[in-house]
């Protein structure tokens, strides 16, 4: 059986993510979404309400599953059994950061860990989480950028302050 992990804060999930996912899912009999718990990040949502999207985003992807984990994805991947990491690139900027992250995770795991990278479709990649939060702190139009329920959660989010 085929599987990997994509890990990421998805703080929120946007279309960019959702494009990777469904892509994933169709190389991988599974992929496991994984919410990053980083403790040095201010995340607008909690883990367990950005856990609850994605399953929303995926729930009609069966060989998609998600989860959440804390510390170093190497630990997470070796504990699950996951010998390959998905990550999603939108930019030359992105290349330079994942590469030097997917070599150093290889490193750490001994080789045990693998990534790979699908370019962003282009018609996503502009989209970045930080930015779609800034939009929508504005009242702006993000509705090319998340699905309606994602809207709606940043919406009742920027509300509430």
């Amino acid at each position: 059986m085929k599987r990997a992990v994509y890990p990421g804060s998805f703080d929120p999930m946007t279309y960019g993510h959702l494009d990777i996912i469904r892509r994933s899912a169709e190389m991988f009999d599974e992929l496991i979404v994984a919410v990053l718990v980083n403790q040095q990040k201010n995340a607008l949502f909690s883990v367990d309400e950005r856990v609850k999207i994605l399953q929303e985003a995926t729930k009609d992807l069966p060989n998609v599953k998600v989860d959440f984990f804390s510390g170093l994805l190497i630990n997470y991947a070796a504990e699950h059994g996951l010998h390959v990491a998905v990550r999603g690139l939108r930019a030359i900027t992105d290349f330079e950061y994942e590469l030097q992250l997917s070599q150093t995770n290889r490193m750490l795991s001994d080789g045990a860990l693998d990534t790979i990278f699908l370019n962003t479709s282009l018609q996503y990649s502009y989209l970045s989480s930080s930015s779609v939060k800034e939009i929508a702190s504005f009242g702006g139009d993000i509705s090319q950028c998340v699905p309606d329920y994602v809207e709606a959660r940043l919406r009742e989010k920027f509300q509430s302050r």
